[in-house]
């Protein structure tokens, strides 16, 4: 049995440094000293030795179990370090290498300029309200003095759901819902999309953005009316900027104007941008038409008010000179990354 237990330590410790890997260093182990290995087969014949064999044969077993198990620790230690040194040559960074360049989304052209627009009406107390989209016939026309016949509610300017039930062609209705749902005195912006039955070309969409804006209250006049919209006009485009008002008809609007701004490409000079001219239209404007206040339930004999509305491609094309609305909704990235 001396022989038995001698051989198995020379043959362990042989298998044991010639192994070169984890896994079959482990296998060893089970293989010699696991319960079915061949060191605890040997111990299990130790019931057929005499009484003064056991003990010697006994101790020797020991030494042998412990040679191996020292051999096996030092044999793992040794692996490991070499199975990490493989893992960090192979996973070694060249810190040399250029590194990647991670693109940042930021703001869209529209949606930045309509933020700027906003925080300048909020600047000057203004309250910015919402509206849905879908509306009745009632709210986008009859309501804002725009009768039967007028040539809005033809069926090749207007997106119609129903004979009652059509897309808003511009963010007006809000303004009426403010007006019946809202106690006065009224200071209100209503951006949003609109929808009108255009074809797609530079200046046209049948999808675009507009932001109207009204003010009722006692003693509004004209003089308000054009003093809000030059403080707004040098806030957008400069301090340098003048504002002019053409007379205009608006069914919904009595007085109504047009109002230009000098040329922002040309300073007024005259360019291909503002056609020589020196001014640039905006937007629409003028004081509430007595029947808009009526039919929304205000005493127009006691209170007054002006109404304005923009649309938000025309400003921002004029103020990053942008020739062609398209480019907004065509996600070019060449294009939005220059804002």
């Amino acid at each position: 049995m001396k022989e038995q237990l001698e051989q198995i330590k020379v043959s362990a410790i042989e298998r044991i440094e010639q192994v070169d890997s984890l896994s079959a260093l482990e296998e060893l182990r089970v293989y010699y000293l696991g319960k079915k290995g061949e060191l605890t087969a040997v111990l299990r014949n130790m019931k057929d030795l005499s009484a003064e064999e056991r003990p010697v044969i006994g101790q020797l077993a020991n030494i042998v179990r412990e040679e191996i198990e020292k051999r096996l620790v030092l044999k793992k230690g040794l692996l490991e370090n070499l199975e990490q040194n493989q893992k960090l040559h192979e996973e070694t960074i060249d810190i040399t290498m250029p590194g990647k360049v991670l693109s940042y989304g930021h703001m869209h052209p529209l949606q930045k300029t309509l933020e700027e627009i906003q925080n300048i009406f909020l600047g000057m107390g203004y309250e910015i309200i919402d509206g849905r989209e879908v509306e009745t016939s009632y709210y986008n026309f009859d309501a804002l003095n725009l009768g039967e016949e007028h040539p809005a509610r033809d069926e090749q300017d207007t997106f119609y759901i129903t004979n009652n039930i059509v897309l808003r062609t511009a963010t007006s209705p809000v303004q009426v819902h403010t007006m019946e749902t809202q106690g006065l005195p009224i200071r209100m912006i209503a951006p949003g999309r609109v929808y009108r039955s255009d074809e797609v070309d530079a200046t046209h969409s049948p999808v675009f953005h507009q932001i109207e804006g009204l003010v009722i209250d006692k003693n509004i006049t004209f003089g308000d009316l054009k003093g809000v919209l030059a403080e707004f006009a040098k806030a957008l485009f400069g301090d340098k900027v003048q504002v002019k008002f053409r007379p205009h008809y608006f069914p919904f609007t009595e007085p109504s104007a047009e109002a230009d701004v000098s040329c922002v490409m040309c300073g007024g000079k005259g360019c291909n941008v503002c056609k020589g001219t020196g001014w640039i239209e905006v937007l629409g404007c003028g004081m509430v038409h007595p029947k808009v206040l009526e039919m929304a339930g205000i005493d127009p004999n006691e209170y007054s008010g002006f109404a304005f509305g923009m649309g938000l491609e025309r400003l921002t094309m004029l103020k990053y000179n942008i020739n062609d609305l398209r480019l907004f909704y065509e996600n070019d990235i060449r294009f939005l990354s220059q804002f």
